[in-house]
C-alpha cells in the first residue's frame, strides 16, 4: 500500500468493524468477507483520486487471499474527522463531551482505540485514541454506579423464580446477572466490554479472573437455585473486593448477606452504586438519571450500530434527570 500513496500524506490503520480489529478473528472468520483491510486516511480533497488509484493498482491476491471481496475491496479510503463522525457520531479532536461518552456504544469505542496503527502521516489517529482511551474520573464512577445497580435490581430474582418451582427463570436471571457482572469487571479494568458475540473471549483475557470465571461458570450449569446462589455469592464477593481495590469510592464489606429476611443471598449491590455515586465529585453528574451508557439501557442492535439513533435515544434519556441539558 505504501507505494502507491508515497507521495500522499496519510494515515493508515486496521480499525473499525472487524473481530481481527479486536484481535477475536479466527480461521472461521475468513468464511466470508475476509481479505486484506486497511483504513486510509487522507486529506478530504483528494480522496476521491487516491480511492480511484488504490483501486486501480491493487493486486489480485495479498499474502493469499483475494483483495476483492464482498461488495468491493478492503481498502478504505476517507478523511478522518468523516470516519470517525460516522464512527462515533462526532470527532474526537474536536474534545469529548458527556453525550460523546455517554452516547457511544462500548463496541465502537473499542473498534476505534484498538487495533493497529501502522503509520500516522497526518497526525490524527494517536490523538483521537489517545482522546477516547478511557473515561474521565466522574463519568467511569458514574458508569460503574449503573452497572452496579442493574446488579441491585435483580440479584435476589433466581432464588425468588427457584422458590416458586420457576427453574427456567432462575437460570434465565443468573445467565443475565453474569452477563453483567462481566461487563462490570471489564469496565472496572479499564476495558470496553465488546458485543455479546466477544464479551466472553474478553473476559477470559483479563488477568486474574480464573476463579471468577470459574464461579460464573459453576451459576451458568447448576441445576437448583440453591446451586446457582452459592456460584453467584462467590462471583459477588470476588467481584465486591475489586471494587476495594480500585479506591473509587468507599470501602465496602464485601460478603454476602440475607436479602431482607427471604433466604436469598446477596451482595446488595445498590451500596456499591451509591458509594461510586457518593465519590462523584461533578455536581452535573451526579444528578444524572441512573440510567448509564446506551449499552447500560439500550440493548437493540439496529439502535446500538446507528450514532445518529444512540445520541437522540442518549439525550432524550439523560436530559429527563435532574441534570437537564447542562453537559450535553
Amino acid at each position: 500500500m505504501r507505494p502507491l500513496v508515497a507521495d500522499v500524506p496519510h494515515s493508515a490503520a486496521l480499525v473499525g468493524p472487524g473481530s481481527e480489529v479486536l484481535a477475536f478473528d479466527t480461521e472461521r472468520s475468513t468464511d466470508h468477507d475476509w481479505g486484506p483491510r486497511v483504513v486510509l486516511f487522507v486529506a478530504p480533497e483528494v480522496v476521491g483520486p487516491v480511492r480511484e488509484s488504490v483501486t486501480a493498482a491493487l493486486p489480485p491476491l495479498f499474502g493469499g487471499y483475494p483483495t476483492a471481496f464482498g461488495a468491493g475491496h478492503g481498502v478504505e479510503v476517507t478523511g478522518a474527522a468523516a470516519w470517525l463522525r460516522g464512527r462515533l457520531g462526532f470527532d474526537p479532536l474536536e474534545g469529548v463531551g458527556a453525550l460523546d461518552w455517554l452516547a457511544t456504544p462500548w463496541q465502537r469505542l473499542a473498534e476505534v482505540t484498538c487495533g493497529e496503527v501502522f503509520h500516522d502521516g497526518l497526525e490524527v489517529l494517536e490523538g483521537a485514541r489517545a482522546a477516547l482511551r478511557w473515561y474521565p474520573g466522574d463519568l467511569w464512577r458514574y458508569v460503574l454506579a449503573c452497572q452496579w445497580r442493574r446488579l441491585a435490581q435483580r440479584e435476589a430474582f433466581p432464588g425468588r423464580c427457584g422458590e416458586v418451582g420457576d427453574d427456567l427463570g432462575s437460570a434465565v436471571l443468573t445467565a443475565g446477572l453474569a452477563d453483567d457482572l462481566m461487563r462490570l469487571v471489564l469496565l472496572m479494568r479499564r476495558r470496553y466490554p465488546p458485543y455479546g458475540k466477544w464479551l466472553g473471549s474478553a473476559f477470559a483475557r483479563l488477568p486474574g479472573t480464573a476463579e471468577l470465571g470459574d464461579a460464573l461458570s459453576g451459576a451458568l450449569g447448576a441445576g437448583d437455585w440453591r446451586s446457582r446462589q452459592r456460584h453467584l455469592g462467590r462471583a459477588y464477593e470476588r467481584v465486591a473486593q475489586m471494587h476495594n481495590r480500585l479506591g473509587l469510592g468507599e470501602i465496602l464489606e464485601t460478603t454476602t448477606r440475607a436479602y431482607h429476611r427471604r433466604p436469598f443471598e446477596v451482595i446488595d449491590a445498590q451500596r456499591f452504586a451509591d458509594a461510586l455515586t457518593a465519590s462523584v465529585a461533578d455536581p452535573w453528574v451526579r444528578a444524572l438519571p441512573p440510567t448509564g451508557s446506551v449499552d447500560q439501557f439500550g440493548g437493540s442492535t439496529d439502535l446500538l450500530m446507528c450514532p445518529r439513533r444512540c445520541r437522540a435515544v442518549t439525550r432524550a434519556v439523560l436530559e429527563g434527570g435532574e441534570g437537564g441539558e447542562g453537559g450535553l
